[in-house]
């Protein structure tokens, strides 16, 4: 499958429901950021659903997942909930290297 980084719904709840349909659709197919789509199993995108770090993170590679979601959604100028921002601040804390911020969508 190929996966939203972060989920369409979540995109909408974050701040895509303030854009209009060609914003949403170049959100929808980015292929700007490496990220944004990425190739995953079926039962790995349907275990993620549309649920943010909050609620769903992979058993690997959790600082790369942190870095890539917090990237996206800085490019896309979406919000962070204060639990999500918790979770992602805990999580790139222990993380090692710095993080480079993708260019602006």
């Amino acid at each position: 499958d190929i996966d939203h980084f972060v989920p369409l719904k979540e995109a909408w709840d974050s701040g895509a429901w303030r854009w209009d349909s060609a914003a949403r659709e170049l959100f929808a197919n980015d292929l700007g950021y490496a990220p944004a789509l990425i190739a995953v199993s079926a039962s790995s995108n349907r275990s993620k659903s549309d649920q943010d770090p909050a609620d769903w993170m992979p058993l690997k590679s959790q600082c790369s997942y942190a870095k890539n979601w917090v990237g996206v959604k800085f490019r896309w100028r979406l919000s962070v909930d204060s639990t999500e921002k918790k979770v992602l601040t805990r999580m790139l804390t222990n993380c090692k290297g710095s993080m480079k911020l993708p260019p602006r969508a």
